[in-house]
């Protein structure tokens, strides 16, 4: 039996490849076009909850990225105290695999990924379902992947005005400096929901709800707007779907799974069902259906978690790895 090396990246070195704004948005991307190809398979989350009183859980992520020659499982942790101990609410490990032989590839630290995409798929869902020129971003939420969110999606549009708000002023005082740092522009802090949403021309929901709870209200999301909820516990009233032009969904195997998600409560009381979705984000990404077709039109755009943009990310950023020639090899099987 031939030896088999791991190739491993911990954060140090997903630090050192330091990939830029358009790297992360451009992998991603091509991990949507696969999907909307038909040349992805994407296996719904799973949940493991270890007990009740540790108030969190773990999501496993399954999938398989053709034209990157990978399978992918991803392990993340999402515990809501571990603010308490100074630690990220999440952290997770990409483990990618040869899908012809089961031989694993890599392992790679996946905290700092799963941020990255989520607000990837945040910024492109925008990019291909948001107003033509977004003046106003309002965000609510300050958890790890609200930041990537805020970044590519300024990245793309150069806002005008950009509003945050989180529950803990310590939290949301905190995240508005960093992107005001980062960004070079203010950053508006508000105290509460409707001073960071209502009227804005994208309106983001990334909360950390113990549970769901109807905090997002309707009356603040104009016509023509697009609206990004995914907060793990619901935060919308379930009259808050009425009277979208469009609903548009990362992977419709995720909204048939789980008891989790932003649009749980409305699936569950039969007001959403796989009829309602427009589109998935990949059929877009690939030009089988248009995104925003008219300026009037109000879109909701949900999404779960794609475990092909893990995969695609994970690779893109093993790929500069091994250029900058930092690679950890480990010994996982000796002949």
């Amino acid at each position: 039996m031939a030896k088999i090396e791991i190739e491993y990246l911990g954060q140090p070195e997903i630090d050192q490849v330091a990939l830029t704004n358009d790297d992360i948005l451009d992998a991603v991307e091509q991990g949507l076009i696969a999907a909307g190809q038909g040349k992805t398979v994407i296996e719904p989350r799973m949940h493991l909850t270890p007990d009740p009183a540790f108030n969190g859980h773990f999501n496993v992520l399954r999938g398989y990225v053709e034209p990157l020659g990978y399978a992918g499982v991803k392990v993340v942790g999402d515990f809501v105290d571990n603010y308490k101990q100074g630690l990220p609410s999440e952290l997770a490990l990409l483990n990618l695999f040869c899908p012809r032989t089961g031989v694993p590839r890599a392992v790679i630290d996946a905290a700092g990924i799963t941020d990255m995409r989520t607000g990837a798929l945040t910024a492109l869902g925008a990019k291909w379902l948001g107003p033509k020129k977004p003046r106003v971003l309002g965000h609510v939420g300050a958890r790890g992947t609200s930041y990537w969110n805020v970044r590519l999606l300024d990245h793309l549009f150069d806002f005008e005005e950009i509003r945050v708000h989180s529950r803990r002023p310590e939290s949301r005082d905190a995240f508005g400096e960093r992107l005001s740092r980062d960004l070079g522009k203010q950053i508006i802090v508000t105290e509460d929901w409707q001073s960071c949403l209502d009227g804005a021309d994208i309106l983001i929901e990334a909360t950390r709800l113990n549970q769901p709870t109807p905090m997002f209200h309707r009356s603040w999301v104009k016509k023509g707007a697009l609206v990004v909820p995914y907060g793990t516990m619901s935060a919308l009233p379930l009259d808050f779907t009425k009277g979208f032009d469009k609903f548009v969904m990362d992977d419709l195997g995720q909204m048939r799974a789980g008891h989790l998600g932003a649009l749980r409560p409305h699936i569950d009381a039969g007001l959403i069902s796989e009829e309602s979705f427009y589109a998935e984000i990949g059929e877009i990404a690939a030009g089988l259906k248009p995104g925003r077709e008219a300026d009037d039109e109000t879109i909701l755009f949900w999404h779960r978690g794609m475990s092909t943009g893990d995969i695609a990310l994970g690779a893109r950023i093993l790929e500069k790895a091994r250029d900058l020639g930092i690679v950890q090899n480990l010994l996982y099987r000796d002949a």
